[in-house]
């Protein structure tokens, strides 16, 4: 593919905090946000780095009590790399810095295909001298413990020496979200460093509680040099240049940066394994001709055609997923990072975002969805652990999930507006389970991955279900099973209006995704080999009455109705209507309702409002038949008129402060009402590029939103499913969206680079030639079969 571009044109120190974040490099083993070298954590900048799955946990005093949060560690810095001119006699002019100096011409550029950073900055000091810089950053995406940055000076309009300053500093903390400055942020202790060879600085250091080694080795090169000199603290590893510099010739400097953890296989201690690795990196070139073909590889599994803006803000997405969650992330033991690896918002937890990023690495990178399942699955005994605790059986997973599995949700949250420390009740958003239970089938099915399926995904999937038929009580008056004491995907609503009781009953969504989750349960005790069924039976303690109570639940659990539509919970008629006119005029922007109205000591338990989308969040996950049989299997006929309804009525309803929020409803709407999805998938496009969440993405991008963009031209306007052996296809046009012709390549049961595009009226299959089984492809009107190496080209009704 092309180079695709992001470029931003001078210095606004209003901005830098947002393009930090979407200039983010990374490899999917650690990324580090596209700070400039020469600055340093404060109110306008914030350098950060962050190894994935790295976490420690700290205690902080909040409101009077003691709380524990674990935290994605900021390790320590390697970029740090700043200059400043030196007089004739000798004297240092001050360090350039864009906050201090002139800034002549700024201009960066992220090259989305190749990952890389481009910068070129001029700046003139107070004595008039002019000093260019060109720098060109990587993240090795061959090499995952690897960092290059090169920097080419140039003297402008003047001769003499340039005093250059290369550093690793251990001394950062975890301060980049304002929110969370008042809880203990200082996770880098015990540090230590040194020179191991005249090019070669080193920094150690471990994680307070979690006592996670982490090392960093950088070789600064460059063959005009005077002079160099080391001066080193406990945290800051030193390396100082002089060099002579004519007007107008420039002068290339090299920093190579390896970076190693304890939690690295196949090494005996971090610091020798970063400084060998460092030692022996090859020269820049070179290394820049390896990152540039592991990215080709990447973007040939990883092929997309849509065009115009919105094929460019698809890619920008597509990249930022690719660099968190690359073929290295098959080697990790991590789970998906809701903010990626590009801020510490949410402190690096995990949700259940996964659910919108696996179904586009099922059909690419499925290596690397087995791996993030595999995350849950060496969790799933802590999750047994929590339903036990809970009195309850089968696995409760956590909402928010970090190192171990164990529930990370805050207890305290604060409320920005109000300046107030408010009870969490998130942790009741159980629904997590469902997530990860359907992810696990979606897995199975684009990839018939049956070993996995019928070993770690049944003890995750039959777990799910036992907790699900453990938490459902049955309710004599309504001959019902119900869920009580729940918070469901919108998370406005965490308890009934005046109740001392935290979470609400019956939350449709997590009803009919339990019933859903029982019955695939089912489906794969019939689908298990009889010796592995037997082999389950005896780890669990699974017996033939057990699922026939998950029978009788997953056909029984109550889910309310009023007015014609699906309530999000039981007594949701019951709210107050409010008046969303009055509060947009107000205050503008109400996408954060919630602390709006606590600000004002009114509650949103009160309103008929909700933050995102929930019981819709239904049609995301099923299409129209699967949940019409759903819905019919529940007792509940669902036609078009009842789910349109529905729509219209939370659309109104619906105030969108999740990122997520808009790509569900274009979602949604792509297939209920195509005439209004474009507005919905345009504001999901623009989630994190515009910011619209207000000053969010400058703490982290949000990765399930851009994952979810993709997979919107990949499944949700192609109608594309994988069920049964077969790709099925229903293409609903969004030409706003995707133009009048577009396409994207599978990796599907074994077929690498299947290519499909969507034309007018018309839908082009090429399958690669190889010895696997043919491809049963399926219309709404009709079905074919696509033989490996054959093109079939198909004509679209309508």
């Amino acid at each position: 593919m092309t180079d695709a571009t992001w470029s931003y044109e001078g210095y606004v120190p209003h901005e830098e905090r947002l393009r930090e974040s979407l200039c983010t490099l990374g490899n999917g083993y650690f990324a580090t946000r596209g700070v400039l070298p020469e600055c340093t954590a404060d109110e306008i900048h914030y350098p950060g780095t962050y190894v994935a799955g790295c976490y420690d946990r700290l205690t902080s005093e909040v409101a009077g009590r003691h709380i524990e949060n674990e935290d994605l560690v900021n390790v320590p810095n390697w970029l740090p790399l700043r200059l400043r001119c030196r007089d004739e006699d000798g004297r240092p002019g001050p360090w350039l810095h864009p906050d201090t100096a002139r800034v002549l011409e700024h201009r960066q550029k992220l090259l989305i295909s190749s990952g890389l950073l481009e910068r070129r900055t001029t700046y003139e000091d107070a004595m008039g001298r002019r000093v260019s810089l060109r720098q060109l950053r990587l993240v090795h995406m061959a090499d995952p413990h690897l960092a290059v940055l090169r920097t080419e000076f140039t003297a402008e309009n003047w001769t003499g020496e340039l005093e250059v300053e290369s550093a690793l500093d251990g001394a950062v903390h975890n301060t980049g979200v304002p929110r969370y400055r008042d809880l203990a942020n200082r996770h880098l202790v015990h540090g230590h460093t040194g020179t191991a060879a005249p090019d070669l600085i080193w920094l150690r250091c471990r994680t307070r509680a979690s006592d996670v080694r982490i090392a960093l080795a950088a070789r600064t090169t460059c063959p005009d040099i005077t002079r160099t000199y080391d001066q080193h603290t406990d945290l800051r590893a030193t390396r100082l240049l002089h060099l002579p510099m004519r007007a107008g010739s420039p002068v290339t400097l090299d920093k190579t940066v390896a970076l190693h953890t304890s939690r690295d296989p196949a090494i005996s201690d971090p610091l020798q394994a970063a400084v060998d690795r460092a030692r022996r990196a090859l020269p820049f070139d070179d290394l820049l001709e390896s990152h540039l073909t592991a990215w080709d590889q990447l973007w040939r599994r990883a092929e997309l055609h849509v065009p115009g803006e919105a094929g460019r803000i698809l890619r920008l997405h597509l990249f930022h997923v690719l660099q968190t969650l690359s073929p290295h992330t098959a080697d990790l033991d991590v789970g998906v990072p809701a903010r990626g690896l590009h801020g510490e918002a949410y402190r690096g937890h995990v949700f259940w975002d996964e659910l919108f990023v696996l179904p586009y690495l099922n059909l690419h990178f499925p290596e690397v969805s087995r791996a993030l399942l595999t995350y849950r699955h060496r969790r799933l005994e802590r999750a047994c652990r929590a339903a036990q605790d809970a009195g309850r059986r089968g696995a409760m997973y956590p909402w928010q999930s970090g190192s171990d599995g164990r529930e990370e949700t805050q207890q305290l949250h604060l409320n920005p507006n109000s300046g107030r420390w408010l009870p969490d009740h998130t942790h009741l958003q159980h629904h997590v389970g469902s997530a990860i239970a359907y992810n696990v089938w979606r897995y199975w099915e684009a990839t018939g991955d049956a070993e996995f399926l019928h070993t770690k995904g049944a003890e995750i999937l039959l777990q799910i279900a036992r907790f699900w038929a453990a938490t459902a009580t049955y309710d004599t008056a309504l001959s019902r099973y119900r869920i009580r004491g729940v918070v469901g995907p919108d998370e406005y609503h965490d308890a009934y209006p005046d109740s001392d009781l935290p979470g609400i009953d019956d939350n449709a969504y997590t009803n009919v995704t339990a019933a859903w989750v029982l019955t695939r349960a089912l489906d794969l005790l019939d689908l298990l080999p009889p010796p592995r069924r037997q082999e389950l039976a005896e780890r669990i303690g699974f017996d033939s009455g057990e699922a026939e109570l998950w029978r009788d639940v997953s056909r029984s659990l109550h889910v309310p109705f009023h007015n014609g539509v699906i309530s999000q919970f039981a007594g949701y008629e019951r709210l107050t209507e409010l008046d969303w006119e009055a509060y947009a005029n107000k205050y503008g922007d109400i996408r954060r309702l919630d602390r709006i109205l606590e600000a004002e000591g009114d509650s949103v338990n009160r309103y008929q409002a909700s933050k995102q989308a929930d019981a819709l969040m239904l049609g995301y996950l099923f299409p129209p038949a699967e949940l019409s049989a759903l819905f019919a299997q529940l007792g509940h006929p669902l036609d078009d008129t009842t789910w349109q309804h529905t729509v219209d009525h939370y659309l109104r309803r619906t105030s969108h402060g999740s990122t997520l929020s808009g790509l569900v409803h274009g979602w949604v709407l792509a297939r209920a009402r195509r005439a209004d999805a474009w507005r919905f998938a345009h504001e999901a496009l623009l989630g994190d590029i515009a910011d619209v969440q207000g000053g969010t993405t400058g703490e982290g991008i949000h990765l399930g939103a851009m994952a979810g963009t993709v997979d919107l031209v990949q499944r949700g306007v192609t109608g594309l499913e994988t069920r049964g052996d077969t790709l099925h296809l229903a293409p609903a046009p969004l030409p706003e969206l995707t133009g009048s012709a577009y396409g994207f390549t599978l990796r599907y049961q074994g077929h690498w680079g299947v290519r499909l595009r969507i034309l007018p009226e018309r839908l082009r299959i090429t399958v690669p030639a190889s010895d696997r089984s043919p491809i049963t492809v399926e219309l709404p009107d009709r079905a074919v079969t696509v033989r490996p190496g054959e093109t079939c080209d198909l004509a679209l009704e309508g």
